[in-house]
């Protein structure tokens, strides 16, 4: 079982609960344990990457990010000195990150199912002026989509996650991509129809399907059968709700342009009058040069970033001091009609034993079609059924505060998130037995 005596440091940062988790890596909260500040670190395993040859890819992404200094763009956290970003243990590589922990604009879309037209504008203008600046430096993300866009604590807007992301010595000599990725629903129809695009003009595209998302609460081309899809995105085949405003409606109609060649460029977004509305444009300093010494090191057997992982016992915490901190340990919004939906990870307290609350998940996964496997007090459950991002699979893993006091952590690491929420609506309530509910103390 996962104790709080025992934490695990890599390097100078002290490791603590998963912020999310894919096939080939795991992205942890971790704290400086000099300055006390908190960082995102997100952790590949060096066999996997070899096995499934991404090391080109991994060293594209963190290429990338050190390449992006912009204020609407996550940034790479510093390891070492004013250059240094990522470490490596002999069987692990460690990428260091900004925390942001507004969250995914993805889940403000899904607490609100849609926003106002101002509120989507403000968003969208830090997307493009973020885009823009990439763009400028020849780098293209390819996969823009809301999940992928990050807020902070000021919700101010953060693009995430480079891993398809390419440069301008990557095209052909045409100067146009060839390589098919992204998320399909998000996806130029260049990019599908696989005779070569513009990785400015698909990104674009990308853009304009996040904007129509913002605004209507729901994709403008979403259909289960995937051919289906592909002739829709094809031919731009969408149609707006009633709420949009008319500059809304033909400023969007520009962007969602099925031909690359008459799309509405960023030069052109940036005089649009929808677009310009109580615009700011971004202020900060670029950084004249990038070393991506420490890039080749983590792949080579150089030991000069080289760490160890070490265990350590951190400082006791008590238990209702831990929830008082934590919003996250909110109860009341946990099992309640009022809540919505959950989104892509939720956690919740319980004062049965370990072994019960194991029993609990296992009996509450198994009708629902997934199968289980468990390796000490962590749960991997994997759906039957193949949905629109594959199967379906959610890791849990039960945390001991005090000896009868126990935290459980569920999150999707694998499908739709969508389908996620639908699944738990109906898990959730073979679960209400085993959680504990704080009592709330009576105003005076």
């Amino acid at each position: 079982m996962s104790t709080c005596g025992a934490r695990t440091r890599v390097g100078k940062y002290e490791l603590g609960r998963t912020l999310g988790e894919g096939s080939f890596a795991k992205v942890k909260f971790a704290r400086d344990s000099r300055t006390g500040d908190g960082v995102a670190i997100k952790i590949l395993d060096k066999s996997q990457v070899l096995k499934h040859k991404m090391v080109e890819q991994i060293k594209r992404e963190i290429s990338t990010m050190k390449l992006i200094k912009h204020p609407n763009v996550v940034q790479l956290h510093e390891v070492v000195g004013p250059t240094l970003y990522v470490m490596a243990s002999k069987t692990k590589i460690y990428i260091v990150l900004e925390f942001v922990q507004g969250g995914e604009l993805f889940d403000k879309i899904v607490d609100n199912g849609r926003l106002k037209e101002d509120e989507a504008r403000r968003y969208f203008q830090q997307l493009i002026n973020a885009v823009d600046y990439c763009h400028s430096r020849g780098v293209y993300h390819r996969d823009l989509k809301p999940e992928n866009l990050l807020l902070d604590s000021f919700g101010v807007l953060k693009v995430s996650d480079f891993g398809l992301s390419t440069f301008s010595p990557q095209m052909r000599e045409e100067g146009l991509l060839h390589t098919t990725c992204g998320t399909p629903n998000y996806v130029a129809p260049e990019v599908l129809n696989d005779k070569g695009y513009n990785g400015a003009t698909s990104d674009i595209w990308s853009c304009g399907v996040i904007l129509f998302v913002l605004i209507a609460g729901y994709l403008p081309f979403d259909e289960p059968n995937v051919t289906d899809l592909y002739k829709k995105i094809d031919r731009a085949e969408f149609s707006f709700p009633t709420w949009f405003s008319s500059c809304a409606k033909k400023f969007l109609k520009r962007i969602l342009d099925p031909n690359p060649r008459t799309r509405i460029t960023i030069p052109e977004i940036l005089k649009d009058d929808w677009f310009k509305k109580g615009y700011k444009a971004p202020d900060f300093q670029e950084e004249e040069e990038v070393n991506l010494d420490d890039v080749d090191a983590v792949f080579s057997d150089s030991k000069e970033h080289l760490v160890m992982e070490k265990k350590q016992k951190p400082e006791s915490m008590n238990a209702f001091a831990l929830i008082s901190q934590s919003s996250g340990f909110n109860l009341g919004n946990l099992f309640e009609q009022q809540a919505g939906v959950v989104k892509r990870e939720t956690r919740f307290t319980s004062q049965r034993p370990a072994n019960e609350i194991m029993s609990k998940i296992e009996e509450a996964a198994k009708p629902l079609g997934f199968n289980v496997q468990k390796h000490n007090y962590k749960m991997k459950l994997k759906g039957d059924q193949t949905g629109r991002k594959g199967h379906l699979s959610v890791a849990t893993e039960v945390f001991e505060v005090a000896p009868t006091f126990h935290v459980v952590e569920l999150r999707k690491t694998g499908g739709d998130t969508l389908e996620f929420q639908k699944f738990y609506k109906s898990f959730s309530t073979g679960l209400k037995d085993i959680v504990w509910i704080a009592e709330e103390i009576p105003e005076q």
